[in-house]
């Protein structure tokens, strides 16, 4: 089996638990929208991960789909709760929660997504499982701090690039290391093991959320979801942003500078921002970043025996870092 369509059969197995997660509970204020936002699609990727992850440690795939389940809820908490602080209309092509209900709804909505993704793994956990819980527990705090420094930074005068890699480590990237982790000690890893599929996760997050920053501004609105330049009209200080402003001279310096004063931009000036970057180099500096990062992922798998799963952990950073949507 190739790796896309291994890949494409774990998302499927997945994808029937999303569907008829919420069917049986009440009240149904509250489960409808639960359900909305799990049945809204996306690729699955965090679940996958905790079901490869598994398999490369050499353990049973099957005896994670409740773990797997788990961090797709937890993923979808942060997304609820993000579109609120970002006042989002558009999630996966579909109005988000708090638009289509309205903002108390979706805070209860992710509150009680995360609850359930407490439930589901402890479904896959032994007594002896007390690491995992932790594991999954600290991911939540490193993604709650990650959106804090994202917020902090839209309105902060100074932000490094270094600044911003901080952030998206635990605002994206601590995640998907949450679910490698997971995977493999549910799998039964070596503590080796471990290391090396915590370090694919955390490297393969950071180049999937520079493509997505680069996709913000480069990409199209029906295949990317989301409104195009939603970034730069909140004010968000991306790596493509912090490039170019180490790049700019002059008057591109300036206008990058108002972006600063300003928080942000408005809709009509998007355009004017996508041709600055092309004309500073910022497309070709952020595929560099991408790449380093995919090659890391890539070289944290050298230790690992299992080939048809390492194989498939392989094409997946790859399909990702260099994704179109």
């Amino acid at each position: 089996m190739t790796s896309q369509l291994l890949y494409e059969k774990y998302r499927k197995s997945l994808e029937q638990k999303f569907q008829k997660l919420f069917e049986s509970y009440l009240p149904r204020t509250l489960y409808d929208p639960s359900a909305y936002i799990m049945k809204s699609g996306g690729k699955r990727l965090r679940p996958i991960l905790v079901m490869l992850s598994a398999g490369a440690a050499g353990g049973n795939v099957n005896k994670v789909k409740n773990a797997a389940v788990a961090v797709e809820l937890f993923h979808n908490f942060t997304l609820v709760h993000d579109d609120i602080m970002d006042n989002a209309d558009k999630r996966r092509n579909n109005q988000t929660v708090h638009k289509k209900y309205d903002s108390n709804t979706a805070i209860l909505t992710g509150d009680n997504l995360i609850a359930h993704a407490y439930n589901y793994l402890l479904k896959d956990c032994s007594d002896n499982n007390k690491k995992v819980i932790n594991i999954f527990s600290q991911g939540i705090v490193e993604v709650c701090e990650g959106q804090s420094y994202d917020e902090a930074f839209e309105t902060s005068a100074n932000v490094s690039i270094d600044d911003y890699l901080k952030m998206i480590k635990k605002k994206t990237a601590a995640l998907l290391e949450v679910c490698c982790s997971i995977g493999a000690r549910l799998g039964g890893a070596d503590p080796k093991t471990i290391r090396a599929l915590e370090n694919y996760g955390l490297n393969t997050g950071i180049a999937f959320q520079l493509r997505d920053d680069l996709l913000d501004i480069f990409g199209s609105e029906d295949k990317f979801g989301k409104m195009i330049g939603g970034d730069l009209i909140q004010g968000k200080k991306t790596f493509l942003f912090l490039k170019a402003m180490q790049n700019a001279k002059g008057d591109d310096k300036n206008l990058l500078k108002s972006f600063i004063r300003n928080h942000g931009i408005k809709r009509k000036d998007v355009s004017k921002f996508k041709k600055l970057y092309e004309k500073l180099g910022v497309l070709d500096d952020t595929e560099k970043e991408i790449l380093y990062f995919n090659r890391r992922a890539i070289k944290s798998l050298n230790s690992i025996k299992d080939s048809n799963y390492k194989e498939t952990l392989i094409w997946l950073v790859n399909d990702l870092s260099g994704r179109k949507n």
